[in-house]
């Protein structure tokens, strides 16, 4: 086939079969591969000049070996080089079926009496192709007919909504593989032990200055008890962690240092300090935090409730 498709052809043909290889494997975002990355740039200038220069190689050597032929191999050579291809051929007889059109010298056969200033009408029978096209459509409209109108099959807008409780379901799925995904509406206390000991190693390696290896607070508050400054729970202490503390005198905004992921493991770890014993706690602020879904009888009775949007405060 190489000798019936030009080269003109050939290489941008397979010069852009590679390129969009190229973007179709590489993550790229919006913009192309090659202006995201300009290394691919040059790649595919390299994979351009290659292609030019097999065209070049293959053609001359071709030439060189037509030249070292007698006059007869020469011929044959010739003769096949012109001739159609079995493919072209076929191809070229199943469009004329599919047109279902008369040659030329039969049309006397199908012309119609009458004429108009010279002109004959022919009474060629309908294109099988569009006889095709046509039952294809008889036989389609006689299944959606049965599908949905007999047997009840689901409509566009119930098809929707299976739509979008999959994409519900996928979101999910992919959320739980994402971690870095986590924000305060979505955040829950990590219970795996790796999370725990990557929260450990997080703490340690930035809280230990401010809160002490055990918890007990020293120029941060003690983790150890049930007083919280900015609130308890997982989404609060995910936000104090994530956004930082109080203004001018609390711990600074970790999301610039750490990632989400990270984040929801040391404030896991950390809510694992309340009601152990530090070895030098610090004495209690804020206010003692229950949660708003905690049973009445983890309330202490003595105590006032005020209740907020996301957290109980329990005020003496």
């Amino acid at each position: 086939m190489r000798q019936y498709i030009p080269s003109w052809i050939r290489v941008p043909v397979v010069f852009f079969i590679i390129y969009g290889l190229v973007e179709y494997f590489i993550e790229s975002g919006e913009k192309p591969a090659f202006m995201e990355q300009p290394v691919i740039m040059l790649f595919l200038v390299l994979v351009l000049l290659i292609l030019i220069a097999v065209e070049a190689i293959v053609s001359s050597m071709d030439n060189i070996l037509y030249q070292s032929l007698d006059a007869k191999a020469k011929a044959r050579y010739d003769a096949r080089k012109s001739s159609t291809p079995k493919v072209v051929i076929w191809i070229q007889n199943t469009y004329k079926k599919l047109l279902g059109q008369k040659p030329v010298e039969e049309e006397h056969e199908i012309i119609l009496d009458h004429n108009y200033d010279g002109i004959r009408e022919l009474d060629n029978d309908l294109p099988p192709w569009w006889l095709y096209g046509f039952y294809a459509s008889i036989i389609f409209g006689a299944i959606y007919l049965i599908r949905y109108h007999v047997f009840n099959g689901p409509n566009q807008y119930e098809e929707l909504e299976a739509k979008y409780a999959q994409a519900e379901i996928e979101i999910e799925e992919y959320r739980r593989t994402a971690k870095d995904l986590v924000d305060i509406n979505t955040v829950t206390v990590l219970t795996d032990a790796a999370d725990i000991k990557a929260g450990q190693v997080i703490f340690e390696e930035n809280c230990v200055a401010c809160h002490m290896a055990d918890g007990g607070g020293g120029i941060g508050p003690n983790l150890t008890d049930k007083y919280w400054i900015l609130g308890g729970g997982i989404k609060n202490v995910f936000k104090t962690v994530s956004e930082g503390g109080r203004n001018g005198k609390g711990m600074i905004a970790w999301k610039q240092s750490l990632k989400p992921s990270e984040i929801a493991q040391v404030s896991s770890y950390v809510l694992q300090f309340e009601g152990t014993t530090p070895a030098k706690p610090k004495e209690a602020e804020g206010e003692i935090w229950v949660d708003e879904n905690a049973p009445v009888e983890d309330i202490p009775t003595e105590a006032m409730e005020v209740k907020t949007d996301s957290i109980i405060t329990i005020e003496n």
